[in-house]
């Protein structure tokens, strides 16, 4: 009874601000006649008042008219939606396997049909919220729908039963190739605008190349990507203004995010703190490639992220994000790749960064830029308390910016600065933790040593070391 006076109100609003604003039109288009014919030195014949009254009626009439069939279809449209929707839900959650495909058709169906940001919203979020649904891969693709595990409590015997969506992997298959297919360039109807979150999800082969994703927020937080075949990002665009990967754990054989970009629309600077990319704890099992990745925007965090498969790579990767964070990253397995890449943002942190790796190569890298016309230089590039284990090479790099520091690193494996071009105002290796194996143009020769790199004495003491006191 309240919704319907409440609709009744809100068309009696409708139509009276129909007929104000034609009184209105009217009443201003009649000075704007009497103005124009000189109507001042002539009175008006009473017929034609009449034939002008009676115009203005009839647009009255016909605006009123409009606006009643408008709100009538716009009815007709949220009954039909809330109908089509519903059936397109109860699909999904039938137990037949054909019956759920079918329903993830019908609800990609019901978005492509309905453009409005709120519904089409609406059918995504139910789609991604079934792949948040508990999953085990190993019951993907299992014709049981329940099973049934006899175990011993106390003494006691305990049958416990585990029921199952029958054959659930090929429903969720499905659901990533619709939204994947309405995410390229190339889609009908496009679904790029809306946000996304798969946090907690798993995703078994995810196939999301050459996507773009440029909703305000897309989320994988907490994410399982797994499967035998390549998880594959390759050539997508993370336009948003928040990307998550935090938490998500890369299980599968390799990962690919060759050639995306995360470059988000510019944001407002209460914003900032929590804008950008962040694959912050997330983990990577496997190798895993971002060469040629770009990441800009206002943040890209990579904080407690393990790297543990045989390769990771960003070579010829572009940092341009105000902060790029790399803190206590932990850098493993047999081969490291930077070669190539460009730092060039405000704040470049390596703090605490672990570097385990069989080889890491950081080889013709820039690391910080001077001031250029129109953009700011780089600030600080910090490698503090890293630890360099194993093979890491700096050859060729370009250090650039105001400060670059290495204070407090743990140098202890060959570590190969030759060649490196020091360009920065101030370059600090001061009071290392160890310095064994490291490697430089000018090495055991403090005069040849550039005059912006400390400390002044060459090579630098390790700070458990006591300095030479004797005279």
């Amino acid at each position: 009874m309240l919704n319907r006076t409440g609709h009744r109100s809100a068309l009696l609003l409708s139509v009276l601000i129909a007929v104000v604003g034609g009184v209105a039109v009217g009443a201003f288009t009649w000075w704007m006649l009497w103005l124009a014919l000189g109507a001042k030195a002539e009175t008006p014949n009473q017929l034609d008042l009449v034939k002008i009254a009676l115009g203005i009626t009839a647009g009255v009439g016909a605006a009123v008219a409009l606006v009643v069939a408008y709100r009538r279809q716009r009815d007709s449209e949220r009954g039909r939606f809330a109908e089509v929707f519903g059936a397109a839900a109860s699909q999904l959650g039938n137990t037949d396997v054909a019956v759920r495909i079918a329903g993830v058709y019908a609800m990609a169906g019901v978005a492509d049909e309905f453009s409005a940001r709120g519904r089409r919203q609406q059918c995504i979020d139910v789609l991604c919220g079934y792949l948040r649904l508990p999953y085990a891969p190993d019951e993907g693709a299992s014709h049981l729908v329940s099973k049934s595990q006899r175990i011993e409590d106390a003494g006691t015997g305990v049958e416990r039963i585990y029921h199952y969506r029958q054959n659930d992997r090929q429903v969720r298959e499905t659901i990533v190739r619709v939204i994947t297919e309405r995410l390229r360039r190339s889609a009908e109807v496009s679904w790029s605008a809306c946000d996304f979150d798969f946090s907690d999800a798993v995703f078994e082969n995810a196939d999301f190349r050459y996507a773009v994703f440029a909703g305000r927020s897309t989320r994988f937080t907490n994410a399982s990507f797994t499967g035998g075949r390549e998880t594959t990002f390759e050539g997508a665009s993370f336009l948003g203004k928040r990307v998550s990967f935090r938490g998500a754990m890369f299980r599968g054989g390799s990962t690919s995010f060759e050639h995306v970009k995360f470059t988000h629309t510019r944001v407002e600077r209460y914003e900032r703190d929590t804008s950008g990319t962040t694959f912050a704890d997330a983990t990577f099992g496997g190798t895993v490639n971002f060469d040629n990745a770009v990441f800009g925007g206002a943040r890209t965090e990579f904080t407690r992220t393990t790297f543990a498969g045989e390769r990771s790579g960003f070579a010829n990767a572009r940092f341009t994000a105000e902060l790029t964070a790399f803190e206590r990253t932990v850098f493993d397995g047999d081969r490291v790749t930077f070669t190539g890449a460009e730092f060039s943002g405000a704040r470049v942190i390596f703090t605490a960064a672990r570097f385990y790796a069989g080889m890491t190569a950081f080889d013709c890298a820039q690391l910080g830029t001077a001031t250029r016309w129109r953009s700011g230089r780089t600030d600080e590039v910090t490698f503090a308390r890293a630890e360099y284990h194993g093979k890491v090479s700096f050859a060729d790099a370009v250090f650039g910016g105001r400060l670059i520091t290495f204070n407090g690193g743990d140098f202890f494996g060959e570590i190969n600065f030759r060649r490196a071009a020091f360009d920065a105002r101030e370059i600090s290796f001061e009071r290392p933790k160890a310095w064994v194996g490291v490697h430089c143009d000018w090495q055991g020769s403090s005069a040849a040593k550039p005059a912006n790199i400390r400390p002044e004495q060459w090579p630098p003491i390790p700070a458990e070391t006591p300095a030479d006191t004797t005279t």
